[in-house]
Protein backbone atom coordinates (compact mmCIF):
# COMPACT_ATOMS: atom_id res chain seq x y z
CA UNK A 1 0.00 0.00 0.00
CA UNK A 2 0.95 3.25 -1.13
CA UNK A 3 1.07 5.51 2.15
CA UNK A 4 -0.29 9.26 1.84
CA UNK A 5 -0.67 11.93 3.96
CA UNK A 6 -2.33 14.99 3.16
CA UNK A 7 -1.77 18.84 4.83
CA UNK A 8 -4.42 21.08 4.40
CA UNK A 9 -6.58 23.76 6.09
CA UNK A 10 -9.62 22.90 4.71
CA UNK A 11 -11.10 19.80 6.64
CA UNK A 12 -13.56 19.44 3.25
CA UNK A 13 -10.68 18.95 1.09
CA UNK A 14 -8.84 16.58 3.69
CA UNK A 15 -12.38 14.35 4.05
CA UNK A 16 -12.98 14.36 0.03
CA UNK A 17 -9.39 12.80 -0.04
CA UNK A 18 -10.23 10.26 2.40
CA UNK A 19 -13.28 9.12 0.86
CA UNK A 20 -11.41 9.01 -2.64
CA UNK A 21 -8.54 6.77 -0.82
CA UNK A 22 -11.39 4.36 0.67
CA UNK A 23 -11.76 3.08 -2.40
CA UNK A 24 -8.48 2.33 -3.51
CA UNK A 25 -6.53 -0.54 -3.28
CA UNK A 26 -3.03 1.12 -4.26
CA UNK A 27 -3.33 3.54 -1.55
CA UNK A 28 -4.18 4.65 2.01
CA UNK A 29 -4.36 7.12 4.19
CA UNK A 30 -1.86 7.66 6.73
CA UNK A 31 -1.92 11.32 7.99
CA UNK A 32 -4.18 14.85 8.09
CA UNK A 33 -2.70 17.98 9.13
CA UNK A 34 -4.61 21.09 9.29
CA UNK A 35 -1.31 23.44 9.61
CA UNK A 36 3.06 22.88 9.35
CA UNK A 37 3.47 22.60 13.06
CA UNK A 38 0.71 19.33 12.92
CA UNK A 39 2.86 18.02 9.97
CA UNK A 40 6.27 18.30 10.88
CA UNK A 41 5.21 16.93 14.19
CA UNK A 42 3.65 14.30 12.47
CA UNK A 43 6.47 13.17 10.00
CA UNK A 44 8.42 11.99 13.47
CA UNK A 45 6.08 9.23 13.89
CA UNK A 46 4.85 8.58 10.47
CA UNK A 47 6.58 9.31 7.24
CA UNK A 48 3.91 8.64 4.40
CA UNK A 49 5.13 7.96 0.74
CA UNK A 50 3.35 10.67 -1.07
CA UNK A 51 2.32 13.74 0.79
CA UNK A 52 -0.22 16.15 -0.33
CA UNK A 53 0.31 19.87 0.58
CA UNK A 54 -1.77 22.64 0.00
CA UNK A 55 -0.10 26.44 -0.88
CA UNK A 56 -1.38 28.57 1.78
CA UNK A 57 -1.83 27.26 5.44
CA UNK A 58 -1.82 29.09 8.68
CA UNK A 59 1.43 29.75 10.07
CA UNK A 60 4.07 28.32 7.35
CA UNK A 61 3.06 28.26 3.65
CA UNK A 62 3.66 25.37 1.64
CA UNK A 63 6.65 26.01 0.06
CA UNK A 64 8.32 26.86 3.50
CA UNK A 65 7.16 23.46 4.05
CA UNK A 66 8.20 21.98 0.99
CA UNK A 67 11.83 23.10 1.18
CA UNK A 68 12.08 21.69 4.82
CA UNK A 69 10.46 18.18 3.95
CA UNK A 70 13.05 18.14 1.23
CA UNK A 71 16.06 18.74 3.19
CA UNK A 72 14.58 16.22 6.37
CA UNK A 73 12.87 13.54 4.49
CA UNK A 74 14.13 13.42 0.78
CA UNK A 75 12.13 9.73 0.42
CA UNK A 76 8.86 11.68 0.81
CA UNK A 77 7.13 13.08 -2.92
CA UNK A 78 5.51 15.74 -2.51
CA UNK A 79 2.14 16.73 -4.61
CA UNK A 80 0.72 19.97 -4.27
CA UNK A 81 -2.93 20.32 -4.27
CA UNK A 82 -4.26 23.88 -4.64
CA UNK A 83 -6.09 26.70 -6.40
CA UNK A 84 -3.03 28.74 -7.35
CA UNK A 85 -2.80 28.33 -11.43
CA UNK A 86 -0.31 31.02 -12.06
CA UNK A 87 3.03 30.08 -13.20
CA UNK A 88 5.37 31.95 -10.40
CA UNK A 89 3.48 29.13 -7.59
CA UNK A 90 4.21 26.33 -10.20
CA UNK A 91 7.35 27.10 -10.54
CA UNK A 92 8.51 27.69 -7.36
CA UNK A 93 6.92 25.14 -5.44
CA UNK A 94 8.59 22.78 -8.27
CA UNK A 95 12.23 24.51 -7.19
CA UNK A 96 11.31 24.02 -3.78
CA UNK A 97 11.23 20.00 -4.45
CA UNK A 98 7.36 19.07 -5.10
CA UNK A 99 7.38 16.02 -7.72
CA UNK A 100 3.75 17.22 -8.78
CA UNK A 101 1.26 20.13 -8.91
CA UNK A 102 -2.38 19.92 -9.57
CA UNK A 103 -5.83 22.41 -8.89
CA UNK A 104 -8.52 21.52 -6.22
CA UNK A 105 -10.77 21.09 -9.34
CA UNK A 106 -9.30 18.32 -10.85
CA UNK A 107 -10.92 15.28 -11.14
CA UNK A 108 -10.61 12.13 -9.06
CA UNK A 109 -9.19 10.04 -11.81
CA UNK A 110 -6.36 12.54 -12.24
CA UNK A 111 -5.67 13.16 -8.42
CA UNK A 112 -4.70 9.50 -8.23
CA UNK A 113 -2.98 9.41 -11.05
CA UNK A 114 -0.83 12.24 -9.94
CA UNK A 115 -0.27 10.38 -6.72
CA UNK A 116 0.91 7.22 -8.72
CA UNK A 117 3.23 8.96 -11.16
CA UNK A 118 5.26 10.96 -8.65
CA UNK A 119 5.45 7.83 -5.72
CA UNK A 120 7.23 6.24 -8.93
CA UNK A 121 9.64 9.07 -9.08
CA UNK A 122 8.03 11.38 -11.81
CA UNK A 123 7.09 14.80 -12.52
CA UNK A 124 3.59 15.30 -12.96
CA UNK A 125 1.38 18.57 -13.94
CA UNK A 126 -2.04 19.22 -15.41
CA UNK A 127 -2.14 19.24 -18.99
CA UNK A 128 -3.32 22.89 -18.95
CA UNK A 129 -0.85 23.78 -15.84
CA UNK A 130 2.43 22.23 -18.06
CA UNK A 131 0.97 24.24 -21.29
CA UNK A 132 1.36 27.36 -19.05
CA UNK A 133 5.08 26.48 -17.80
CA UNK A 134 5.80 25.79 -21.78
CA UNK A 135 4.62 28.99 -22.73
CA UNK A 136 6.04 30.79 -19.85
CA UNK A 137 9.33 29.36 -20.27
CA UNK A 138 9.60 30.01 -24.26
CA UNK A 139 8.40 34.43 -23.57
CA UNK A 140 11.19 33.95 -21.16
CA UNK A 141 13.91 32.61 -23.62
CA UNK A 142 12.62 35.21 -26.33
CA UNK A 143 13.10 38.40 -24.06
CA UNK A 144 16.30 36.82 -23.12
CA UNK A 145 17.72 36.74 -27.12
CA UNK A 146 16.07 40.06 -27.79
CA UNK A 147 18.46 41.42 -25.01
CA UNK A 148 21.80 43.02 -27.67
CA UNK A 149 24.83 41.07 -26.54
CA UNK A 150 27.51 43.81 -25.95
CA UNK A 151 30.81 42.72 -25.72
CA UNK A 152 32.98 42.98 -22.27
CA UNK A 153 35.16 46.07 -24.03
CA UNK A 154 31.71 47.79 -24.93
CA UNK A 155 30.38 47.34 -21.74
CA UNK A 156 33.25 48.71 -20.25
CA UNK A 157 33.08 51.90 -22.97
CA UNK A 158 28.96 52.30 -22.41
CA UNK A 159 29.34 52.64 -18.46
CA UNK A 160 32.21 55.42 -18.87
CA UNK A 161 30.23 57.15 -21.88
CA UNK A 162 27.41 57.00 -18.92
CA UNK A 163 29.91 58.91 -16.73
CA UNK A 164 29.66 61.86 -19.11
CA UNK A 165 33.22 60.90 -20.57
CA UNK A 166 34.82 62.01 -23.90
CA UNK A 167 35.84 59.30 -26.67
CA UNK A 168 39.42 60.91 -25.98
CA UNK A 169 39.24 60.16 -22.29
CA UNK A 170 37.76 56.77 -22.60
CA UNK A 171 40.87 55.64 -25.01
CA UNK A 172 43.06 57.43 -22.60
CA UNK A 173 41.60 55.21 -19.80
CA UNK A 174 41.60 52.03 -21.73
CA UNK A 175 45.05 52.40 -23.32
CA UNK A 176 43.03 52.45 -26.71
CA UNK A 177 42.98 54.70 -29.94
CA UNK A 178 39.76 57.10 -29.79
CA UNK A 179 39.43 55.67 -33.53
CA UNK A 180 38.94 52.47 -31.80
CA UNK A 181 36.08 54.25 -28.96
CA UNK A 182 33.95 55.60 -31.74
CA UNK A 183 34.00 52.43 -33.08
CA UNK A 184 33.26 51.07 -30.27
CA UNK A 185 30.26 53.71 -29.99
CA UNK A 186 29.11 53.20 -33.47
CA UNK A 187 28.54 49.66 -32.69
CA UNK A 188 26.43 49.70 -29.35
CA UNK A 189 23.86 52.26 -31.08
CA UNK A 190 23.19 49.75 -33.78
CA UNK A 191 23.18 47.19 -31.83
CA UNK A 192 20.91 48.79 -29.24
CA UNK A 193 18.99 50.44 -32.01
CA UNK A 194 19.10 53.89 -31.18
CA UNK A 195 20.31 57.18 -32.61
CA UNK A 196 22.39 59.14 -30.27
CA UNK A 197 24.65 59.56 -27.06
CA UNK A 198 21.39 60.00 -24.54
CA UNK A 199 19.58 57.40 -25.38
CA UNK A 200 22.35 54.83 -25.67
CA UNK A 201 22.71 55.22 -21.91
CA UNK A 202 19.11 54.94 -21.13
CA UNK A 203 18.93 51.93 -23.23
CA UNK A 204 22.24 50.36 -21.45
CA UNK A 205 20.11 51.18 -18.25
CA UNK A 206 16.87 50.01 -18.97
CA UNK A 207 18.54 46.76 -19.88
CA UNK A 208 20.74 45.88 -16.96
CA UNK A 209 23.58 46.78 -19.19
CA UNK A 210 24.83 49.46 -16.73
CA UNK A 211 25.20 49.26 -13.02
Amino acid sequence: MIKIAIADDHPLVINGLKMILANSREMELTGSYHNGRELLNGLKNCVPDVLVLDIHMPGQTGDELAEIIAAQYPEVKMLALTNEDSVYYIKNMLRKGVHGYILKTTSEDILLDAILKVYRGEQYLETELKEKVIKDTLQAKKQISAIPVLSDREKEVLRYIALDMTSQQIADKISVSKRTIDYYRLSMLTKLGVKNVGALVKKGMQLGLID
